[in-house]
């Protein structure tokens, strides 16, 4: 007997190849064990090939499991751009929109963006959340987010990167330090005999100032390395300690200052990322315009 294939046995499909197993995938579906077992069967029977390796402790997805397995999650991608795209509302009286940014661009850039884009579309709900670069990319990938601000080059072809802006970074220090207050320029050697407190190595942003110091001959005197932006900033404020991050973060109200350097800062270019021939919601499309449209990012 071949059963009509249903959206349900797809979501069942995709649950038992995640989790491995029937028990925890029927778990996580709220349904019985047999109910589950049954659903796969009537699909396999329907497509007439075996999806799944039950012979070994763990299921595992037979090569044409695999193959099924790959095409159904983009079916369901696709679904749900879909359903989004019917409750889309042009006007953006109302809406949702899934945004995402890298750790060093919630430290200065999503309080004014978001600040701008409630009061223009108060009715727009905003999701936001704070996410490596690994993540973003696949958050993008999967239909999770919308709109991403990270920074170029992305890794995936189905990716979109829209240029925004070109970021600074620079050498800046609390109240606490005794160059707070200094107007001087400092060179490469001046720069060596700082203490510094950076984001750990696995953080773009601290890619990008270990090189600006390696072009430069200079040997960092690292003394705190923390894996997150707030907490460093936390330090930097309270002690004498000097960092490198975006220069739009050095102001007065983050008792925060830039020192002069001699040498150039290093830049590297933001952009607003979004899954690439995909549905956009209007008001998807509508925070890439006002990101163009203003001066960034001087805030």
């Amino acid at each position: 007997m071949v059963y009509p294939m249903l959206l349900r046995h797809l979501r069942y499909l995709l649950a038992v190849a995640d989790h491995g197993g029937f028990t925890r995938a029927a778990e996580a579906l709220h349904v019985s064990q047999p109910t589950l077992s049954q659903q796969i069967r009537q699909l396999e029977e329907t497509l007439g090939v075996t999806l799944f390796d039950r012979t070994s402790r763990t299921v595992k997805p037979t090569d044409a499991g695999e193959a099924y397995i790959e095409c159904a999650r983009r079916v369901l991608v696709e679904l749900e751009a879909g359903q989004r795209a019917l409750h889309d509302v042009k006007d953006l009286s109302r809406g949702s929109l899934r945004l995402a940014m890298t750790p060093t661009f919630m430290a200065y850039l999503v309080g004014p963006l978001v600040r701008d884009f409630t009061a223009r579309y108060p009715g727009i709900h905003l999701q936001i959340f704070e996410l490596s670069m690994d993540d973003i990319e696949a958050g993008l990938a999967d239909d999770s987010l919308d709109i991403a601000i990270a920074f170029t080059p992305v890794r995936s072809p189905d990716i979109e990167c829209i240029p925004a802006f070109t970021e600074t970074l620079g050498v800046m220090v609390g109240r606490e330090h005794p160059l707070y207050e200094s107007t001087a320029v400092l060179a490469p050697d001046d720069i060596a005999q700082l203490d510094f407190a950076l984001l750990a190595s696995d953080f773009i942003t601290r890619l990008s100032v270990d090189e600006y110091f390696r072009q430069h001959g200079i040997t960092p005197q690292v003394r705190i390395e923390v894996n997150s932006v707030s907490t460093l900033l936390e330090v930097v404020r309270h002690s004498p300690m000097a960092t490198m991050l975006p220069e739009a973060i050095a102001t007065e109200d983050r008792a925060l200052r830039r020192l002069r350097v001699a040498s150039e800062a290093p830049q590297r270019g933001a952009a607003l990322l979004r899954r690439r021939n995909n549905y956009h919601s209007a008001a998807a499309v509508a925070f890439v315009e006002m990101v163009l449209e203003r001066e960034m990012p001087s805030l």
